[in-house]
């Protein structure tokens, strides 16, 4: 066939000629390449090619695009969903002359929409359009079947094949390649700021604007391959779990420093696994400044450790260590208990809570340096006296979920060391009397509190509680008996008829004789020392009930 004959359903070449000779800068505004370089001019959108997925804000887009006079093509269910939108837009098929092959496989995978595309805009490329009768576009948006997402909520389908995006990916492939002289958009996201700069500049996208949605489309595709690789992977049988690969990218997010103001710091989410593209951040700063790398650290322990527990809790956390833990039949009560449990170290403290904070919280923060409070909601009647505080930072975050994640990540030696993430509980039997004195069932309850609370502190940790508010805590030490001396020492007279949970075994009988001394009646330890009978022995002299669990909770 003629290549510049008409196709039935496609326009002629006298249309196409026109279209092209418009939109083509002279060449004179490019260089040697025919593309423009990062610093180079701007590209005006006459033509744009959508095939989405996901409709978020598509409409809203293509309105804002055709207001600009901007000429809107689209494949078919992309299409249909703004001509339901009342959006005017050309089918792609007229460019194609097909519509949909082989169930869809094929639609997009055709020199009618790719030549558009890639084709560069110098004055060969031109004149090769022109012969070739195509039209350029010079905006795609684009993004992919849900191939990560089919993942997530079909862990155990067999079609997972039939997900994997081509067209789509290469469409975006071939925009980002061409960059010089088309954007490309890969995320809903990335419309609102679109819209803006193309408004601003009388319908055309900066040099710098293009490059930096070339390079998020590539990282895209990456991403993409990465999940499609580690899904495939997955169905053919995991020996230990974990992926080959994780995939990690920068969030907008900004934190003011690292752990020292001297130090920078960012963040950032995975991508795959589990969801698909970058997840929302899980809070917002309600109040206050920026938050910096130690908040996130302190907020990431205190939301751990409320998630604990079903009933009204707080959890005060230093240095990503609680520092005071209570539950309680009110959040207020709850609040109480945890600020109490260390009026020293609890200054400059974060917060978090698993209740909304209402009205009747804040009196039990009355004169305590608070650096940040996380909590679910806040009333705006807590809002108010909380106002007063000006270098409080407020965060809102969902009620914290008992499993969020399933690994977790941290690095050493350049490294990214990966472990399964630590969501053992208790259960019923699992406790092991290893003495003669038993525990009262209050003492019971009291323990399997003071467990849930000393996995969340740095090792050597050591919890003192008094049924459901800790009294002392004493963590991070290189010896077990100093972090049972600090916890002692912090809970004071409280420490008489209170209980111990220690996150590993006693080495020594050591710090069981400060506990006794303290007056501490019962003690939940995993055991596995080589001399847990003469620990045995110190707690029957000392008339102390001790109980085994066979498994620690370490957390460096």
């Amino acid at each position: 066939m003629d290549a510049a004959a008409p196709v039935a359903g496609r326009p002629g070449p006298s249309l196409r000629r026109a279209a092209a000779q418009l939109i083509f800068p002279p060449a004179s505004r490019f260089g040697v390449s025919g593309v423009a370089s990062e610093e180079g001019p701007s590209v005006r959108i006459e033509r744009a090619l959508l095939s989405v997925d996901d409709k978020s804000g598509l409409p809203g887009l293509a309105r804002a695009l055709a207001a600009l006079q901007i000429e809107l093509w689209a494949t078919g269910g992309t299409r249909r969903a703004l001509l339901d939108g009342q959006v005017a837009v050309r089918p792609a098929e007229e460019l194609t002359g097909i519509g949909s092959w082989f169930e869809g496989r094929i639609k997009t995978l055709h020199p009618g929409l790719l030549g558009g595309i890639l084709a560069p805009r110098s004055d060969a490329g031109r004149r090769e359009l022109r012969e070739r009768g195509l039209l350029a576009f010079d905006l795609v948006v684009v993004n992919f079947y849900p191939f990560e997402r089919h993942l997530v909520e079909h862990p155990d389908a067999r079609d997972r094949e039939e997900f994997i995006d081509i067209g789509g990916v290469t469409l975006a492939r071939a925009a980002a390649k061409n960059h010089g002289s088309v954007t490309v958009v890969t995320e809903p996201a990335e419309y609102p700021a679109l819209i803006d700069e193309l408004r601003a500049r009388a319908g055309q996208v900066s040099a710098a604007t293009r490059r930096r949605l070339a390079v998020r489309a590539f990282e895209r595709c990456t991403e993409y391959d990465a999940a499609i690789a580690r899904g495939l992977g997955l169905a053919a049988g995991s020996p230990d779990g974990f992926p080959e690969e994780v995939v990690f990218r920068r969030e907008p997010l900004r934190l003011r420093y690292g752990e020292n103001p001297h130090q920078r710091a960012a963040t950032y989410a995975t991508v795959s696994p589990p969801g698909a593209g970058l997840r929302p951040s899980p809070f917002a700063v309600v109040k206050g400044d920026a938050l910096s790398y130690t908040n996130l650290l302190d907020l990431d322990t205190a939301l751990a450790t409320v998630a604990e527990f079903a009933e009204p809790a707080a959890a005060v956390v230093k240095h990503a260590t609680p520092c005071g833990v209570a539950t309680g039949a009110t959040l207020a009560e709850a609040l109480a208990n945890a600020v109490a449990t260390d009026p020293v170290a609890r200054y400059g403290c974060a917060i978090a809570v698993n209740r909304p904070f209402g009205a009747s919280e804040p009196p039990a923060l009355k004169g305590i340096f608070v650096d940040l409070l996380a909590a679910p909601e806040f009333d705006p009647s807590a809002l108010e006296p909380l106002g007063h505080r000006p270098k409080l930072k407020l965060v809102r975050v969902p009620p914290p979920a008992r499993q969020p994640v399933s690994w977790e990540a941290k690095s050493a030696l350049g490294r990214l060391l990966l472990q399964e993430a630590d969501r053992r509980d208790l259960v019923p039997g699992e406790l092991k009397l290893v003495t003669r004195a038993v525990a009262t069932e209050a003492e019971r309850d009291a323990l399997e509190f003071a467990w849930k609370v000393v996995r969340h502190a740095k090792s050597n940790a050591i919890v003192l509680a008094d049924g459901h508010r800790t009294v002392g805590l004493g963590s991070g030490q290189p010896t077990r008996v100093k972090a049972v001396e600090i916890a002692c020492e912090v809970a004071g007279a409280r420490a008489r008829g209170s209980v111990l949970a220690s996150d590993a075994f006693f080495p020594f009988a050591d710090g069981l004789d400060v506990a006794a001394s303290a007056g501490v009646r019962a003690v939940l330890q995993p055991g596995g020392s080589l001399r847990d009978p003469e620990v045995i022995a110190r707690a029957d002299a000392a008339g102390i009930a001790m109980y085994f669990t066979g498994w620690r909770v370490f957390r460096h």
